[in-house]
């Protein structure tokens, strides 16, 4: 399978995430402020999070085994062997199957994720996150260091163990917007990752594991997108875990939740646009858009609650918003629905998930028929009639048969019978949504869910039978269809990721437009320099580094070996890569009698995005120096500028430089007072 791409953008243990009563772990280091939560600590998430990993390498244990019994079954040509090999490839995929059906069933433990408080609502779906294995990018780290920086990788150390810190920790995110932050922290370090490491010419032999969110099938990448996208897909998870916990009795709590299932959604979907050929299925463009449209109709059921709790009268005009809301809702739900009856997800959706949104669909529609029987029944003539008529003519998705729907709302007769046949038809729906219900085993033992259905169904009975009457035997006729709509439209937010500020864990390694993986270095150099009464014979240009713009032929400078084109890395033994231009000379000046050794290195040619940015560099005044030095710290500066880590093909050819021997430099032309002669 190809390995997945990101274009134009930088792109848990699942259950890990905790909640508030759980316990956080503290980073024993100063390297970053983030927090993860105590994986040993015995709540109802953190157990269920062990229950997961458990199955996960079981199922990563089976799936092995069946790989080699079907490589020696393809090989043999002994019928003897082929029929051993048969029976447990047998037995391989029936535990295969049991460890499926036990890990799909703690995929719909609904229940851990809830509110505790004791209002009655509909549960939400929320996504358990996806698990990884622990990585160690030490020695694959300090090698590349060694080799392509030319520096002593023990000196980085505290940076290693700093990033590997704060890998595990985002293993294991609490469910606030701290444990988002770290995901957002660890998502924003890949960034400089994959700039500082990772090249075209050289893969750095990190393999990264992570499982699929709802089969537990394992997945393994060298690409550091994989990593990415799996951060970003936990992101979007941790999302709807919080939106799910809300107490959604208050419209505090409601607008908490529909914040949070819009920023699910979009996390997802800006995974969807720019994440291809992934090895998971969760991961898949289908399974993406599944889970965008389940958010947003979490968010349009959200909407309606916040409506209804907001609803204290009971007005016509008020029952029927309330009618052609829970319409809406319905009508968004039966959109998931199909998304998970698709060819591909049929079979991966759990069944628990299919029939939630089922029973949403069923439940919500009977809720729509229940408040126009009542906006019907209810009404008595109020003030406002013209409102109230042009309302009831927007109700329908069609016109119905029979007398104009204006006579209708002027007899109260018609009235009664039409609000009849709507709670006939919300009776019917309500009765569905408690079949569908209850073919689903753990469905049915969701007491909330239980109790919400019966309640609704028991409503619209007995509001049934109020209007029945003994002398009705006229057939009940069939209510039309409600005309769904919203007054408040669903939004899809993309993930910011300049909200949280990171600093480059590697930043000793020099300024990133520079000394960055995809640059070409010669080997360090030492050079002396004495000063005479002409100087050091050299002219400098820029910093953060600082570029040897020339020498003076004969000089001091060239004598000893300095060449034009050149980096100032250190000045006697003092980096200098983030050293300001004032800085430097000053530095050269103070030198003594015996001179100055100034280490320098020099950039060879390389990826053509590099060699401009390094020019730009040489022209730009001191803005440049704090560009790299925190992720989305500069004013106004958007996220995507920030993202942006698509590697083009094509790196050779540019006429933006003007080589001399193995450097590059611009003509003396384009010097401007940033350059000076010492």
């Amino acid at each position: 399978m190809e390995e997945p791409t990101i274009r134009e953008f930088e792109m848990s243990l699942s259950d890990g995430a905790s909640d508030d009563d759980e316990f956080p772990l503290t980073l024993p280091t100063d390297g970053s402020i983030r927090k993860g939560c105590d994986p040993l600590a015995q709540t109802q998430r953190s157990k269920l999070q062990h229950r997961r990993a458990r199955i996960n390498q079981q199922i990563n244990k089976e799936m092995r085994m069946r790989a080699g019994a079907e490589n020696l079954f393809r090989a043999t040509t002994n019928n003897k062997v082929k029929e051993t090999v048969a029976l447990e490839l047998s037995f391989v995929n029936s535990n295969l199957q049991l460890l499926k059906e036990e890990l799909e069933e703690l995929n719909s433990n609904m229940e851990v994720y809830q509110t505790d408080s004791e209002a009655v609502n509909v549960p939400m779906i929320p996504l358990g996150l996806k698990e990884t294995k622990e990585v160690d990018v030490t020695v694959a780290i300090k090698d590349f260091i060694c080799e392509h920086y030319g520096e002593d990788s023990f000196l980085y150390d505290k940076e290693i163990k700093d990033l590997m810190e704060l890998r595990q920790a985002m293993r294991t995110p609490s469910r606030n917007q701290a444990g988002l932050e770290l995901l957002m922290e660890y998502y924003n370090q890949l960034y400089y990752l994959d700039q500082r490491f990772f090249s075209v010419q050289r893969n750095l032999g990190v393999h990264f594991h992570w499982y699929d969110s709802l089969t537990g099938v394992p997945s393994c990448q060298r690409a550091l997108a994989f990593e990415k996208g799996s951060v970003l897909f936990n992101i979007g998870a941790l999302y709807t875990q919080i939106g799910a916990r809300q107490d959604r009795s208050a419209t505090a709590g409601i607008d908490r939740a529909i914040d949070a299932f819009q920023r699910a959604a979009g996390a997802f979907n800006y995974l969807k646009d720019n994440f291809s050929n992934a090895p998971s299925l969760d991961m898949s463009s289908p399974s993406l858009c599944m889970l965008v449209r389940l958010m947003l109709a979490q968010v349009q059921e959200c909407v309606f609650e916040r409506i209804t709790l907001t609803t204290q009268d009971t007005h016509f005009t008020s029952q029927l918003q309330l009618a052609q809301e829970a319409a809406r809702v319905s009508d968004v739900y039966l959109l998931v629905q199909q998304s998970m009856t698709q060819p591909l997800m049929k079979d991966y959706v759990p069944f628990s998930w299919a029939s939630m949104v089922q029973v949403k669909s069923e439940h919500f529609r009977a809720l729509s028929h229940y408040y126009a029987a009542v906006a019907l029944c209810d009404h008595m003539g109020e003030e406002g009639e013209e409102e109230a008529e042009k309302a009831f003519l927007q109700l329908y998705a069609s016109v119905p048969a029979g007398p104009p729907l204006s006579q209708v709302l002027q007899d109260p007769e018609k009235r009664r019978k039409l609000g009849k046949a709507h709670l006939r038809r919300a009776v019917i729906r309500h009765e569905e949504a408690l079949r569908v219900h209850s073919l689903c085993k753990i469905l049915r033992k969701m007491d909330i869910l239980q109790d919400v259905l019966s309640l609704t169904h028991k409503r619209s009975l007995d509001k049934y039978s109020e209007l029945d009457r003994e002398d009705d035997f006229d057939e009940t006729a069939e209510a039309p269809e409600i005309q769904s709509h919203t007054h408040q439209k669903t939004d899809i937010i993309p993930p910011d990721f300049s909200t949280v500020q990171v600093t480059d864990i590697f930043q000793r390694l020099g300024p990133l437009s520079v000394f960055c993986a995809r640059a070409r270095w010669g080997p360090m150099r030492v050079i002396c320099l004495q000063r005479r009464e002409g100087g050091l014979g050299l002219t400098l240009r820029g910093d953060s580094p600082v570029l040897v713009a020339g020498v003076v032929p004969g000089g001091c400078a060239e004598e000893a070996g300095l060449r034009e084109g050149d980096y100032i890395v250190a000045v006697d033994g003092k980096d200098c890569k983030w050293a300001k231009h004032g800085e430097v000379v000053h530095m050269l000046k103070s030198c003594s009698d015996r001179g100055v050794e100034i280490s320098v290195v020099t950039l060879h040619s390389h990826d053509t995005q590099v060699e401009r940015r390094a020019i730009m560099l040489s022209l730009c005044s001191d803005k440049e120096n704090t560009r790299h030095h925190l992720l989305g710290g500069a004013k106004g500066q958007s996220s995507a500028s920030l993202l942006n880590w698509n590697r083009k093909k094509k790196r050779e050819g540019s006429g933006l430089t003007k080589r001399l021997g193995s450097a590059f430099s611009l003509s003396f032309g384009s010097i401007r007072d940033t350059e000076a002669m010492y």
